[in-house]
């Protein structure tokens, strides 16, 4: 297996360094996308609020890194003292719960350049430490963690400058087409370990641990619904439709004014979508993308299917079949984010609070093709609001 498809959740202290430096590497990429646009200043920094100010983002991944590898060797004793932050205001300015999100943009950062440094020194003291590090589950996990929450911003990062019709890294913006076909897999069914086995591999506390659920027998398609499939549905007037959307869909369509999903546009008999900033034709087997719950429902509700339930999608991860092709887009599902049984939240500091999403927000699973390879895992669980769209989100359907 190469280093770019090992996991992380198990992958050596050596591959650990190696997957870090890319990470790095790929976030200074993004950044120079956003400062190149003028993002690094707070007059022009005008995005929804779904994001962060973007040069608080550069200098929180570095002060995340700092704090879970650099200034916590172990979790806090009585009388323990965080080691101070290499940037003297590094917490006033970084530190989760304050300032909230829409007071970043107006703090008085240190300059592009400085957090730059900063993050490049991090990164240097963190790769040192990790050359010295135990291989063991717990003197690894810190690395494991920053690597992570380092993926996911920068994921976000390509969702900003897809929202703001900004240019990317030409490796993010392939087109994600389907070289397969179109099929439905059927699936018995049957008791399913769901969650993340407690084997001493990486799991975020939102999969822990393994538990038995009973699973009935059921459709699924082996592929997310396409651009041509979703079109059928646009084309009837599906988002005029009202007994298509649910209360809440309908109560958010109204707001959104929309009656196609997001960035398309129709172009004589065929439609045209922006992408990063660019106006392309849409590939008709390639998934659709960057739609909510409720269009999601809303489609399964014309096409007489169903969104597949967590558990499902899991068990047809696990069954290894040939045909279940998954990573394109985070797929939503029909269930609602929750803990599983026992879930305790992790007591290391990440400002990864996954319980302040519990029952406000939906579960998706898999991976979209912006989430690094290492960070792919039939176990994880995102977590959205059902009205958002901005996120590189699909779903595949079920059979009623």
């Amino acid at each position: 297996m190469s280093l770019t498809k090992k996991s992380f959740r198990h992958a050596s202290a050596q591959e650990l360094g190696l997957m870090l430096r890319t990470t790095h590497d790929y976030t200074l990429s993004l950044f120079e996308c956003l400062r190149t646009a003028g993002l690094n200043n707070p007059v022009n920094f005008l995005a929804p609020v779904d994001f962060n100010f973007p040069l608080w983002d550069l200098g929180h991944k570095a002060w995340l890194a700092e704090l879970l590898v650099l200034r916590e060797s172990g979790p806090p004793l009585p009388g323990f003292r965080l080691r101070p932050s290499m940037l003297s205001r590094g917490d006033e300015w970084f530190d989760l719960p304050k300032p909230g999100r829409h007071l970043r943009v107006a703090l008085s950062l240190p300059k592009a350049a400085q957090l730059l440094t900063y993050k490049n020194e991090v990164l240097d003291r963190v790769l040192d430490q990790l050359g010295r590090a135990a291989n063991t589950k717990e003197a690894l996990y810190p690395y494991r963690m920053a690597l992570a929450l380092e993926g996911w911003q920068s994921e976000q990062w390509v969702c900003l400058l897809q929202t703001l019709g900004l240019p990317a890294p030409l490796a993010t913006t392939r087109h994600t087409t389907l070289p397969w076909a179109q099929g439905e897999l059927r699936f018995p069914g049957g008791k399913l370990l769901m969650g993340s086995p407690d084997n001493g591999d990486f799991a975020f506390d939102a999969e822990k641990w393994a538990h038995l659920v009973e699973v009935p027998a059921f459709h699924m398609e082996s592929n997310l619904v396409s651009n041509a499939q979703f079109a059928e549905f646009t084309l009837d007037n599906g988002y005029q439709r009202a007994h298509y959307w649910s209360p809440a869909g309908t109560h958010w369509l109204m707001q959104q004014e929309r009656s196609v999903p997001l960035h398309w546009s129709k172009e004589g008999n065929w439609w045209r979508c922006t992408r990063f900033g660019k106006e392309i034709t849409l590939a008709s087997n390639e998934p659709i993308r960057h739609v909510s719950l409720y269009e999601a429902q809303a489609y399964c509700a014309w096409a007489g299917r169903r969104l597949p339930t967590e558990a499902e999608w899991e068990f047809a991860a696990q069954s290894g079949h040939a045909a279940f092709h998954w990573g394109q887009l985070w797929e939503w599902t029909c269930t609602a984010f929750e803990p599983y049984p026992g879930f305790a939240p992790d007591a290391i500091k990440s400002g990864h609070n996954t319980q302040d999403a519990f029952a406000t927000h939906q579960s998706l699973r898999g991976a979209s093709f912006v989430t690094a390879a290492h960070l792919h895992s039939i176990y994880d669980r995102n977590f959205l609001l059902p009205e958002k769209c901005h996120a590189f989100s699909g779903f595949r359907t079920c059979s009623l």
